[in-house]
């Protein structure tokens, strides 16, 4: 039973991690921004920052409000193949949150268990190991990040639809290859920063 706990509880312990960190990758529009300043976007695409940055937020809200159920964005006309990667997409991110609030409310009740038996000790090995994922993908991503990419595609769409064609979604333009490296790059040092963080938490706090 003890062993089950440990299991349940650890999985969600690194589910809340994951999901918790893609949320803020998601949501953390500054980075659109600092990557449409760096690649000048505006300018290659002769619109003004405000405007780029409006349908971006187009986009957004139409990824997570359930209720918006058409993308239409003012700037940039969408092809099927591209509204209905788009969708894809939506339901992805529906799952991520879903899996946030639930790995969520079981690493608060594991969390607990383990302050109340002291037992915080037994997430030191664990997040030890887990701290040296990320900086092994961190070093495949800046190795070939063009391969890393594609693998993300084929593992998470069982379609070509995410291959955009400028002529038809332009959109595309305004989301160059590089905003994704930078949102990778963030996702592995968060959960990194989270692991080793878990690491420290249980050295000094354990009980042995």
């Amino acid at each position: 039973m003890i062993l089950l706990k440990k299991i349940a509880g650890l999985t969600s312990l690194i589910l809340f991690i994951i999901t918790a960190s893609i949320g803020f990758v998601i949501l953390f529009t500054p980075l659109y921004y600092a990557t449409a300043w760096l690649h000048d976007l505006p300018e290659q695409l002769n619109m003004s920052f405000s405007t780029l940055v409006e349908n971006y937020h187009v986009l957004l809200r139409y990824l997570h409000f359930p209720w918006i159920q058409e993308l239409n964005m003012p700037d940039f006309p969408s092809s099927e193949s591209g509204l209905f990667h788009f969708w894809e997409v939506k339901l992805l991110f529906y799952l991520n949150y879903g899996v946030l609030m639930i790995s969520g409310i079981g690493s608060y009740f594991y969390l607990r268990y383990l302050k109340r038996n002291k037992r915080i000790w037994n997430l030191e090995k664990p997040f030890f190991i887990a701290s040296l994922v990320p900086p092994a993908l961190l070093f495949f991503l800046a190795v070939n990040f063009n391969r890393m990419f594609v693998i993300f595609h084929e593992i998470f769409f069982n379609n070509d639809a995410w291959l955009f064609n400028p002529a038809t979604d332009p959109i595309i333009l305004a989301l160059p290859q590089e905003f994704f490296m930078y949102c990778f790059i963030l996702f592995f040092l968060l959960i990194e920063g989270a692991f080793i963080s878990l690491y420290r938490y249980s050295r000094k706090n354990g009980f042995k």
